[in-house]
């Protein structure tokens, strides 16, 4: 389970240009899911399970501009993860703390955890190492500088079902 920012239309959309850029030059992209909940987001929060949450206040530090800035990878072995890096504003990183707050502490390392989390958007995932440099340079070529985002909604995504729950912002869940 876990606890998202999504993004207003044309940040959204600035995203998935990106996402089809990759998939044009048959590489990984998360265009690649097409599930109605796959959409470009920063993950806030994660959990193996998580009770009703109390979005009250939230909806007070939403909308939040956000700045996406240049690819980062995660991983190891024969494949990376890339995604654009968010860079970490003073607001960003308190409503981070404040959604935290209202979970309560892991039980174990949680590398979402205020003062450990590297906020981010993911483009793609398994990219093999030998295709990184041909990765990189698509994005390059769809716009690579920094884009300017709009943050609209936070919302609980619960894997197993696949339910989708809006928690604070605006918009309607479909928007979520």
């Amino acid at each position: 389970m876990s606890l998202e920012l999504t993004f207003d239309d044309a940040s959204d959309s600035a995203v998935r240009r990106e996402w089809d850029a990759l998939l044009a030059a048959g590489l990984p992209s998360q265009a690649q899911h097409r599930g109605a909940s796959n959409r470009p987001h920063v993950t806030m929060l994660v959990r193996t399970s998580l009770g009703p949450i109390d979005g009250s206040g939230l909806d007070a530090m939403l909308p939040l501009d956000l700045t996406l800035g240049a690819p980062i990878l995660f991983g190891v072995g024969r494949s990376r993860v890339i995604a654009r890096s968010v860079v970490p504003s003073a607001p960003l990183l308190h409503l981070h703390a404040a959604v935290h707050s209202r979970v309560g502490a892991p039980a174990g390392d949680d590398h979402t955890a205020p003062g450990a989390w590297t906020p981010h958007v993911t483009l793609a995932r398994r990219v093999p190492l030998e295709r990184l440099g041909d990765a990189l340079a698509v994005l390059a070529g769809a716009g690579g500088g920094e884009v300017l985002a709009r943050a609209t909604c936070l919302r609980r995504w619960d894997a197993e079902p696949r339910t989708i729950t809006h928690i604070a912002g605006h918009g309607t869940l479909e928007s979520c």
